[in-house]
């Protein structure tokens, strides 16, 4: 068991173990959402924990999550049933936002679209801690041999569902602010508007708007 936004959560080997780090993501919705009712995406969902906060933070929330792993979406299906929100959340199987197209309702009609994706490259996967490298899912550490390979495909598909001023709140690596705002940049219609420091001081969260 794992506390993440002050909620314990079930986790596995086929799942990342929820960190402080990634509340970053929670806080950022909620100082940007100002609607009772946002439609929010959750890409890789993992042990469902950004969810499940979004869901309990904000009742009225429509929120979709899907993740590659039937086994990660068994684990997450758990955690939302045992913090009572599982009526209010739809998981759906398949790599990023292949589930939801199609969707009725949802392609250029998302608010935000939270996202703790694989950033790890495949030259760093061995200097990771023991605990992290040996214990948790490569998939979801690890993007390939380009540590950002992940965050392009958000960045090129995520204007199929987010509306026009609609946000993308993404977790990034140490080093790689600088990539992300330039990869992003160039969307026309994306635009990086901040990028928020762990407690750590590390750039962890990037936000991206869809430009109205």
């Amino acid at each position: 068991m794992q506390e993440f936004w002050s909620l314990t959560f079930r986790v596995t080997p086929a799942v990342l173990i929820p960190r402080p780090e990634t509340e970053g993501l929670v806080e950022a919705f909620l100082r940007l959402n100002n609607v009772p009712d946002p439609v929010v995406l959750d890409i890789g969902t993992g042990s469902g924990c950004l969810a499940v906060a979004v869901a309990r933070e904000v009742p009225g929330a429509r929120v979709l999550a899907g993740d590659v792993s039937e086994e990660a979406l068994c684990v997450a299906r758990d955690n939302a049933a045992a913090h009572g929100v599982a009526a209010r959340i739809v998981f759906r199987r398949g790599d990023l936002f292949a589930p939801f197209r199609g969707a009725p309702g949802l392609e250029g009609a998302v608010d935000f679209i939270l996202s703790n994706p694989p950033y790890v490259g495949d030259a760093e996967f061995a200097g990771l801690m023991p605990e992290v490298r040996d214990h948790e899912p490569r998939a979801a550490l690890v993007a390939g041999p380009d540590a950002l390979a992940v965050h392009r495909r958000l960045a090129r598909e995520c204007l199929e569902f987010l509306k026009p001023g609609g946000h993308l709140i993404a977790e990034m690596g140490l080093g790689q602010e600088a990539g992300l705002r330039t990869l992003y940049g160039r969307q026309p219609r994306l635009e990086v508007v901040a990028v928020r420091p762990d407690l750590a001081g590390i750039p962890r969260v990037l936000i991206v708007r869809a430009r109205p």
